[in-house]
């Protein structure tokens, strides 16, 4: 439980941190090459996944199949990695081959949200 709070509050603090760099260092660089809407999607999806893995941290204390749970906490920071990762990555270098790496965080995001139906389901 406390590794994914942990994690969790982290990946909490850096889309905080990310959003405002974004939002006020880096937006007329983002505006000017095109990838400012990229760089805010990357930095949505990592807040929600940062809130899931808090969610998962409280959920390892009221489901029994653990094992899924905490499957989903690390697919949830892979995917936050890989699908955040990729797009601030791109937004910030315009190198476009990075986006080919970012359906695999969506994929792991899809991945976690399953797990978390299965251990809910298995309850």
């Amino acid at each position: 439980m406390k590794l994914f709070l942990l994690l969790g509050s982290l990946n909490a603090f850096l889309f905080v941190a990310l959003g405002a760099f974004g939002a006020h260092a880096l937006k007329d660089r983002l505006e000017s090459n095109g990838y400012l809407h990229t760089f805010e999607t990357g930095v949505q999806y990592h807040m929600i996944h940062a809130l899931a893995l808090i969610a998962v941290a409280i959920l390892t204390r009221y489901l029994s199949a653990t094992g899924l749970v905490h499957g989903a906490g690390w697919a949830f920071l892979i995917g936050i990695i890989l699908f955040s990762g990729s797009l601030y990555a791109l937004s910030l270098t315009g190198i476009k081959v990075l986006g080919a790496i970012t359906p695999i965080g969506g994929v792991a995001f899809l991945v976690g949200w399953v797990l978390l139906f299965i251990a809910a389901w298995q309850e």
